[in-house]
Parts: C-alpha cells; structure tokens; sequence
C-alpha cells in the first residue's frame, strides 16, 4: 500500500526525539577533551581517571534499566521529559563540581538521563515512522548522538586555554540543548503505540492519519491492535517462544558493539593520538577530525540503510573494522605506532562504524521486539551495552597502559570478528518490514526450533 506521508510532520516527530541521542553524545564525548584537564586538576590515577570517564555509564546501566520499564506504564514522551530535565540539571552540576566525589556523584546522575534516553528516542522514532522510511529516520537517531559527538570536541578545543576552569564551562555547556529538547518534547504528541497500549484508539488513529492519511492510519490500527491483544509487560513474557531468540540477539549485538572499541577509541582519543607522539593542542584536534568524520560518514548511512539493508551492512561494517584494528595491532607490534598514520587508521575504523553499524544497531533494536512488551524487552539489550561499555571505559586506560597497544588493539579486532560471525549466523533482515511482521518472523522461528528438537 502506498501511503501519502507527511514528510514534514515525520521529520519534525522524528527529529525532535532525535534530540536525545544529541544529549546523549554530549554528555558521552565531552569528558574527551576535559579528561587531560581532570587529570591534573584531581591528581588522577589511571583506574580513577577510568572511574571518571565510566561513572556516567554505569549511571546509564540504572537509567536504561528504569526507563525501559516505566515507558510501557507512563508513555515515551513523560519520560523523555523527565530526561531533558535531568540532562540540564546534571549539566549544571558537573560544571560546579567542588571535589572529585561530587564531580563523580554529578555524572552518574547524567547517566540515568542518558540511558533513558538510548531506550526512549530510538523507540519513540520507531514507532512514528513509516516503515518504508523507518531505517533513516531511525538513523537520525545517530546522526544525533554524532553530532552532539562533534559538537563536544569543537567545545572542548575552543576552551582548551580559557583557563583552569577550562574543564568546568566544558560541561555546563550542556545546559543549553537540554532546554531546548525538552521545549520541543512539549510540542509532540505521544506515540501512536502507547496510545492504543493505553486504551487511546481515537489519539492513536488521528496521529496516525496526520502521519500517513486515512488509509495508512486504518491499516497501522489494524495491525497495531492485533499485536496488542495479549496484554502483559511481566519479565518472564521475554522467555515466551518468538520472543526470547529476539532477547537473545539483541543482548549479544549490545555486547559486541561496546567490545569492538567504539565508544573506548571516542573517548580516549586525546590518550591515543598522545601515546603515538602527539602534544596535547593536536591531540584535541584531531579529536575533532575525528568528530568530523564520525558525523560525515553517518550521513552516508542515511543513503544506505533503506537501500541495502541492516544485514548486509553489519556485516561489512564489523570486517572493516576488524581489519583496522589488525591494522593498529600490527603497528604496535612493530613499533610503528606513531604519527599521522595512526589519526588516519582510526578515521578509517570510524568510517566503518559510523556508515554500518551505529545507525544499524539502534534500528535494528526497537525494530525486533514485538509491540507489546516494547519497552520492557529494549531493556535488556540496552542496559546490557551500557554495562559492557562502563567495563570497557572504566578498564581501558589501565589496560592500555598496563598490558600495552597490541593486546588491548588485539582483543577489539578478534570482537569485531566475532560481531561480523554472530551477524551472519543470527541477526534477521528488517528492511522495509512492518514491526508486527517481524514480531511474526520469531514466532516462526521458535516454531521451527521447537520442531526440530523434538525430532528423535
């Protein structure tokens, strides 16, 4: 069926929830360039500079876990509300922060509005989307958290020697986009999903029918109320057939996703380019070429995601990286880690990742779970990424100095490899499929699995 879509009503839902993956990545990356600076200022150790980078995200894992399960109950837009205020709050706090334990306390109080937001704005962009447009859109969500990426190395290099409170107005700085999400978050409606969940057909239907037209809104009802007609949000309905295969991929995807690298390489960039040789002004700008390429070659996804698929992308995006991290192992091995070969090796690695597997990853997650439990099954695999990744932040500078380049570069190749594996062997294709189709392709699944046991 070809619906008529109000392109510019999806892109202003779309957008607006977006915002969150901004506030997201601000709040990830802007302790990149402040680290060096904490360092000095709180006389750190390399496990408490780890501990200073990681608090956010242990934060996450709670705020994630919170979320996931309030969202079913109160609806999406409540809660990213609550977000956006606890984004400025913490913003602000961070920035005053008179000891290491307040700095400490301030950033793992940020991490619950950033866990809820990478449950919260990928699902809320979801479930507004056509499905013919639901992988760029989604993919907005990434652009997003690039973008507020970028927008924190530009900060950081810009107020770099303004002073000893250089580090302080680095993070106050987040005060700003958070008032403005949550602005715009009054001005959207709530999801046409949690509407029917919460016996709301009629607001449902009209949203619906602004987004597509009348008989795109009929058809969506349809098949949303299908998928709604066994109620429950208990834990134990993930162990249902059809469902826990789902709960399975998406918790090991959250896994190899942290492990491969990405948000360790993003946050101690400054670290890296500093241990091959460089001083810390070219160190924080080519953080910033970093930011540039992490935003450009995300934009690239916005052509790719619809037209090739999750699949095939996650796939090629996982090999490539594999392939830089050998790259980097090889160098340290050698020697050779040092100069501009090394910023060019890892702009490569990001290229991989930014085009395939960020906006892929956080459209594939809310596409894979039935309607029903949404919220409640996002859970899991988003809470999981947020425990491998505060592992992985808060162990990295020791490691990484401690055991050396080649092993910790070494261990990242073998789990980039092992994504593109599990990838092949286990992740479905969700292009251009309706989200009640997919829910029917693990039924099918499990029927199939369950048949096959009982084989002799």
């Amino acid at each position: 069926m070809k619906a008529r879509i109000n392109l510019r009503y999806v892109l202003f839902l779309a957008a607006t929830a977006a915002l969150g993956g901004l506030l997201f990545g601000f709040d990830i990356a802007i302790i990149t360039g402040a680290g060096p600076f904490l360092l000095e200022h709180f006389r750190l150790s390399d496990l408490s500079l780890g501990w200073a980078f990681s608090s956010l995200l242990f934060g996450c894992v709670i705020g994630s876990a919170l979320a996931g399960r309030c969202t079913d109950f109160y609806g999406r837009k409540k809660i990213l509300l609550w977000v956006a205020a606890l984004f400025a709050v913490t913003s602000a706090g961070t920035g005053i922060a008179t000891s290491f334990t307040f700095f400490i306390l301030a950033r793992f109080i940020g991490g619950l509005a950033v866990g809820g937001a990478s449950i919260l704005s990928p699902m809320y962009v979801a479930e507004v989307s056509p499905p013919s447009l639901r992988g760029r859109l989604t993919a907005l969500y990434q652009l997003s958290i690039v973008t507020g990426i970028l927008v924190s190395y530009c900060i950081n290099y810009l107020l770099r020697d303004i002073g000893p409170a250089n580090w302080r107005w680095m993070f106050a700085t987040g005060v700003i986009p958070a008032v403005f999400f949550f602005v715009l978050l009054l001005r959207a409606p709530e999801t046409p999903r949690f509407l029917s969940m919460a016996g709301k057909p009629r607001e449902a239907f009209a949203i619906l029918e602004r987004i597509g037209g009348r008989e795109s809104a009929e058809f969506e009802m349809s098949e949303i109320e299908a998928s709604l007609r066994e109620k429950g949000h208990r834990w134990s309905d993930l162990l249902q057939p059809g469902i826990r295969r789902a709960v399975a991929v998406g918790f090991w995807l959250a896994i190899l996703i942290q492990v491969s690298g990405i948000n360790t390489i993003i946050d101690y960039a400054p670290t890296i380019f500093r241990s091959a040789g460089w001083k810390i002004d070219a160190a924080l700008f080519s953080t910033f070429i970093v930011g540039l390429t992490n935003f450009g070659f995300t934009l690239i996804s916005f052509r790719t995601i619809d037209r090739y698929g999750r699949k095939p992308l996650y796939i090629i995006g996982s090999l490539g990286m594999a392939a830089t991290l050998a790259l980097l192992t090889g160098m340290a091995l050698a020697g050779r880690f040092q100069g501009a070969i090394v910023l060019v090796v890892i702009l490569i690695y990001l290229a991989f990742f930014a085009s395939c597997i960020g906006p892929v990853f956080w459209t594939l997650v809310p596409e894979i779970f039935p309607n029903r439990i949404r919220g409640t099954a996002m859970t899991v695999p988003v809470l999981t990424q947020w425990v491998a990744n505060a592992g992985a932040v808060l162990f990295f500078p020791l490691v990484f100095n401690q055991a050396g380049k080649a092993i910790t570069f070494g261990f990242l190749c073998a789990m980039a490899l092992a994504q593109a594996v599990f990838t092949w062997f286990f992740v479905p294709e969700t292009k251009n499929k309706p989200l009640e189709e997919i829910e029917e392709f693990w039924k099918a699944r499990a029927v199939v699995v369950e048949t096959n046991a009982q084989r002799p």
